[in-house]
C-alpha cells in the first residue's frame, strides 16, 4: 500500500496537522509514503515547525511506520531540518530525493523487503 501526497503553494501549520491527523485517522501510518514537496513552501514559524515535530513523534508511538520518500529541492531541506530529523527517528526506511522516478523506484523496492 502507498500514500502519495503533493504540497502546492503555501503550507500552513493547519495544513500539516490536518495531513498528519488524516493519516493517523485513516490508520495508514504503516503504509509506504511518497511526499513531493517541490511545489510547496512553508509559511510556518520555527515554533510551528516544533509543533509539527512533536506531532510526528506522537505518530511514531502508535505502531509500525512505513517507508518514506520525500522529494524536495536541496534548498528546502535546510529550513525543515528539525522536521526531517523527527521523521528520521522512526524505525523505518527514509530517504530524500530530488527526482520523483528515483523516489518511486526506491519505495517500490521497500515493498519487497
Amino acid at each position: 500500500e502507498l500514500v502519495s501526497a503533493v504540497a502546492e503553494g503555501d503550507v500552513t501549520l493547519a495544513d500539516a496537522m490536518t495531513f498528519l491527523r488524516t493519516l493517523s485517522g485513516a490508520k495508514v501510518t504503516h503504509y509506504r509514503k511518497l511526499f513531493d514537496g517541490r511545489a510547496g513552501r512553508s509559511t510556518m514559524t520555527a515554533q510551528e515547525l516544533l509543533m509539527i515535530t512533536a506531532e510526528i513523534r506522537a505518530h511514531h508511538g502508535l505502531g509500525k511506520v512505513g517507508a518514506l520518500a520525500i522529494i524536495a529541492h536541496p534548498e528546502q531541506t535546510e529550513p525543515f531540518a528539525r522536521v526531517l530529523g523527527a521523521l528520521a527517528l522512526a524505525d523505518r526506511p527514509m530517504r530524500l530525493f530530488d527526482n520523483p522516478t528515483r523516489a518511486r523506484n526506491w519505495l517500490d523496492a521497500q515493498a519487497r523487503v
